[in-house]
C-alpha cells in the first residue's frame, strides 16, 4: 500500500474549474427578452414550465401555448418542470403531487420532443415525501428558492439550493467575487465553484430593471476559465463524476459513463475518457 495521501477534486468540461448556470420560472413573455440577452452573451439557462396554467394572461402575462412553443422548442437552453398547474406540492397528497409532476412531463416530453428529467419546486416548496415521489418519477433534479451565498455543488440535487435570487442584495459583491478568486489559488480547499442564479423574467418588467441581469453577465459572461450550462448538464456531468470506480490504492480510476470527465489530482489535471481507464502519476 502507497503511504502518501492523494487529493483528487472535480473538473468541469475542458478542466475548467468553475461553471456557471440559470434558472428561471413560469414561461412568461418577458422569457423572450430574457433568451435575447442571454445568447448574447453565450451563457445557458434553464427555463422551468408549467403546463396547466397557460390561458391564465393575468398572471405575470404567462405565454401561451403557441408562444411558449416558439421560445423554446428550439433554443439551446433547457426546460424543466415546474408542476401542471403549479401547485403547493406539499400541501397536497403525494398522489396529487405525482399527478402534478407526470401531467406536467409528459406535456413538455410530448410538444418538446425532448426528455424533461429536471424541475425547480414551485414556491420552493418540498419535503422528503417529495423528494421520494420525485425520484420514483426520473426526475433527476430540483432546484429550491433557499439562497446559499456560496458556490458549492450540492450533495443532493432534489434539494438543490441556488447561490442566490436576482435580486439579492449582494448579486454583484458574490460575482465579483466569483470572477475574482479560484479554487486553484487555494491550497486545500480546492473544490469546483458553481454559481447558480435564478429569477422570474416578469420582475425585470416589474421592477424596470433589466440592468440587473446584463450587469451580472458584464461580469461573469465571456470567460475561458467558466463553463456555461444549463442545470441538466451539470447535474449529469456531476454524476457521472462521481459513478467513477477508483482502484484500491487510488492509482487507478475508470469512467463506466459515456461522458468525458476531467479531474485535478495533487494539482495536476486529467480527462479521463469516456469508458477508459486512467492510470495517475505517482
Amino acid at each position: 500500500m502507497l503511504d502518501m495521501q492523494h487529493e483528487t477534486f472535480l473538473r468541469f468540461s475542458n478542466g475548467r474549474a468553475k461553471a456557471f448556470t440559470l434558472s428561471y420560472d413560469d414561461g412568461v413573455a418577458a422569457d423572450k427578452r430574457l433568451l435575447k440577452i442571454l445568447d448574447s452573451y453565450g451563457v445557458k439557462c434553464t427555463f422551468n414550465l408549467n403546463s396547466g396554467v397557460f390561458p391564465d394572461k393575468g398572471l405575470h402575462n404567462r405565454m401561451d401555448e403557441r408562444e411558449a412553443l416558439d421560445a423554446f422548442k428550439n433554443c439551446r437552453h433547457e426546460i424543466a418542470l415546474h408542476g401542471h398547474r403549479h401547485l403547493y406540492l406539499t400541501k397536497v397528497s403525494k398522489v396529487q403531487a405525482a399527478q402534478e409532476i407526470v401531467a406536467n412531463r409528459e406535456y413538455l416530453e410530448s410538444r418538446y420532443e425532448r426528455l424533461v428529467c429536471g424541475m425547480a419546486y414551485a414556491y420552493g416548496a418540498t419535503n422528503a415525501e417529495i423528494c421520494d415521489v420525485l425520484r420514483s418519477l426520473g426526475v433527476h433534479y430540483a432546484r429550491t428558492t433557499y439562497s446559499t451565498g456560496k458556490f458549492d455543488l450540492p450533495s443532493d440535487f432534489l434539494r438543490w439550493d441556488p447561490t442566490c435570487h436576482h435580486t439579492d442584495a449582494h448579486l454583484q459583491e458574490i460575482a465579483q467575487r466569483f470572477v475574482a478568486t479560484s479554487p486553484l489559488d487555494e491550497r486545500k480547499a480546492r473544490e469546483s465553484y458553481l454559481f447558480y442564479v435564478w429569477g422570474h423574467s416578469y420582475e425585470f418588467d416589474d421592477n424596470n430593471n433589466w440592468h440587473i441581469i446584463t450587469d451580472l453577465l458584464d461580469v461573469v459572461g465571456s470567460r475561458d476559465e467558466v463553463w456555461y450550462a444549463a442545470n441538466g448538464e451539470i447535474c449529469d456531468y456531476v454524476n457521472a463524476y462521481r459513478s467513477l470506480q477508483w482502484g484500491i490504492e487510488d492509482q487507478l480510476v475508470y469512467n463506466p459513463t459515456c461522458t468525458e470527465l476531467w479531474v485535478e489530482r495533487d494539482k495536476k489535471l486529467y480527462c479521463i475518457p469516456a469508458g477508459a481507464t486512467v492510470h495517475f502519476d505517482i
